[in-house]
C-alpha cells in the first residue's frame, strides 16, 4: 500500500504500474494481481487508506472546534498537512486517471462521498440554534465546502503556490469573526495556535 501511495504521489497516475509499485514494494508484480485482482483495484484501496487516515485526522480536528473561527482555522491547518504530505496528489492522479480508465470515475466519487456527509455533518453542528440553519442546507454549504477545498489543494498542489489559498483562509477568519459580530454564530477569540 506504503509503495502505491508513493507511486500515485511521485510518478502520477499513468505511471503506477504493476512493475512500479512491485519496484516500490521489492516484490513480485504478480502479487499485485494476486491480492487485489487489478492495478485499478489497488489504486482504489490506497485511495481508501490515505482516504480513511485523513478522515479520522479530521475528524478528531473537527471535534475540537466549538465555533467557526476554530473550524476554520482547523481547516487550514489540515490542508497545510495535506499539502506537505502529498496526500492531495493521490487523489489528484486518481481523479486525472479517471478520465481514462472506464468505471474509475464512479469509484472515485463514491469515495468522495463520505467527505460530503462529513462536511454536512460539521456544518450542521455549527449552525444548529442559529439563525443560519434555517438560510442554508447543509448539504449544499457541504458540497461548496467540499469542492473548494479540493480546488484549492489542486491548485496548489499544480502551481506549487499555497499563498492564495492560505489567504483565502484568512479572509474566512475575518468572516467569521463577522458572523459572531453579527450575533448568530458563536466565534471564540482567536488562539495563537490558529494562524
Amino acid at each position: 500500500m506504503a509503495a502505491t501511495i508513493e507511486a500515485l504521489r511521485e510518478e502520477g497516475f499513468s505511471g503506477t504500474s504493476a512493475r512500479e509499485i512491485a519496484r516500490r514494494a521489492g516484490c513480485n508484480q504478480g502479487l499485485v494481481f494476486y491480492h487485489f485482482g487489478s492495478v485499478t483495484n489497488l489504486l482504489l484501496a490506497a485511495l481508501d487508506e490515505v482516504s480513511a487516515l485523513r478522515l479520522t485526522r479530521y475528524q478528531d480536528a473537527v471535534e475540537g472546534a466549538h465555533d467557526v473561527g476554530q473550524l476554520v482555522a482547523t481547516a487550514e491547518s489540515v490542508f497545510v498537512e495535506d499539502l506537505d504530505a502529498g496526500y492531495i496528489s493521490v487523489l489528484a492522479e486518481m481523479i486525472a486517471g479517471a478520465s481514462s480508465t472506464p468505471g474509475l470515475g464512479a469509484e472515485v466519487a463514491a469515495r468522495i462521498a463520505p467527505w460530503r456527509r462529513f462536511a454536512a455533518d460539521a456544518m450542521r453542528d455549527m449552525l444548529a440554534d442559529t439563525p443560519f440553519s434555517q438560510l442554508v442546507a447543509p448539504e449544499e454549504l457541504a458540497h461548496a465546502v467540499v469542492a473548494l477545498y479540493l480546488g484549492l489543494e489542486m491548485l496548489a498542489h499544480l502551481d506549487g503556490d499555497r499563498a492564495p489559498a492560505l489567504a483565502l483562509f484568512e479572509r474566512a477568519r475575518q468572516i467569521a469573526g463577522l458572523l459572531g459580530a453579527l450575533g448568530g454564530v458563536s466565534v471564540a477569540k482567536e488562539e495563537p495556535w490558529a494562524r
